[in-house]
């Protein structure tokens, strides 16, 4: 991935750069992810999930519970079950059992359809402010300076973070010092 990335980027400086002429294009950068921490909006679905989450996984205990409870009892009066019981008690078992896993894997395409649900509109604002901001710039490209990204030089000029999170309405409140000491 990052070297597709690199010859990506080289690619574009080579179409920036024709024979006999330069054409000067600036180029932009800003922490995409940094950014989206930021946005009330992000804040609030982060919540939703969370509770989302904690539903399903209150659903998820109940189900063990239920599961745990029939296979003690199961255990405790097995040797006084006739082979019919036995095998009517065990197939409940695996019935129990079958639907939780069915309901884990539900949950967790549920989980990923919400955070796309949430996150969709969220990343689309940010992407426009981005995009409205480099229009008023003059910015040909930008370029997503979070970690594990292939930039190798950012000139601290042209960060977008400043103007971007002006458009979207975000102040920053500066984090408390710790205490000399601490």
């Amino acid at each position: 991935m990052k070297r597709i990335t690199t010859i990506a980027f080289v690619l574009l400086l080579a179409v920036a750069i024709t024979p006999g002429k330069v054409h000067a294009q600036k180029f932009g950068y800003i922490e995409f992810q940094d950014l989206m921490t930021q946005m009330p909006e992000y804040k609030k679905a982060t919540g939703e999930m969370e509770a989302f989450g904690k539903q399903l996984q209150e659903e998820m205990k109940k189900m063990s519970s239920e599961l745990e409870k029939k296979y003690d009892e199961y255990q405790k009066g097995e040797a006084k079950m006739n082979d019919a019981i036995k095998e009517y008690k065990q197939k409940e078992l695996r019935d129990i059992q079958a639907r939780l896993q069915e309901f884990q894997e539900t949950a967790q395409e549920n989980v990923r359809k919400k955070e796309q649900d949430l996150l969709k509109p969220i990343v689309d604002k940010a992407k426009t402010a981005i995009t409205e901001v480099a229009k008023a710039q003059g910015i040909a490209y930008v370029f997503d300076s979070s970690p594990g990204t292939p930039i190798l030089y950012k000139p601290e000029g042209d960060n977008l973070m400043a103007a971007v999170k002006k458009k979207l309405n975000i102040t920053t409140t500066p984090e408390p010092s710790p205490a000399p000491g601490k």
